[in-house]
């Protein structure tokens, strides 16, 4: 009998997904949900080693602007769409052509995964995807949005 490998019981990594991004070889946007926050982070891989080339968190929105009466407001649709939109003005110019990788974390159209994503696209990354899957164009006109984005403070 075969033992499960002891990252997938923990539910930290899908091994199968996992290994169909290495084939590729392209880079990976990977997007995490933590409590409080949202995290994305650009990441490549040679030989199964994955090295973060750009990384943003949703916490980095309050030194750009967001109000701190709304710092709990962190993992929002809009704080997901600047913290995509971030991390892609940040990256556009060397990584064009990316990948999204969710990790174990479900696959909820027009969920907050899906506004990092929509964030990523309109700062400039190249991201196979489909425009049913991705948020509403509220996202980009909530006041918090449009205020940080029209200052270009971003």
């Amino acid at each position: 009998m075969r033992s499960v490998r002891q990252r997938r019981l923990q539910a930290r990594t899908d091994y199968k997904a996992r290994f169909n991004f290495l084939k590729s070889g392209k880079p990976r946007l990977v997007i995490r949900k933590t409590n409080k926050f949202l995290i994305a982070q650009l990441v490549t891989s040679v030989n199964a080693q994955d090295t973060v080339v750009a990384s943003v968190i949703s916490k980095d929105l309050l030194a750009k602007g967001w109000p701190q009466d709304k710092a709990g407001s962190l993992k929002s649709l809009p704080a997901g769409y600047l913290t995509g939109f971030m991390l892609a003005k940040r990256v556009a110019s060397t990584h064009a052509d990316v990948i999204v990788d969710f990790g174990m974390q479900r696959n909820i159209h027009k969920s907050r995964l899906y506004a990092v994503v929509l964030g990523a696209v309109e700062g400039g990354l190249k991201i196979a995807h489909s425009p049913d899957v991705l948020p509403t164009e509220e996202v980009k006109t909530h006041p918090l949005a449009a205020t940080l984005k029209l200052k270009e403070k971003l």
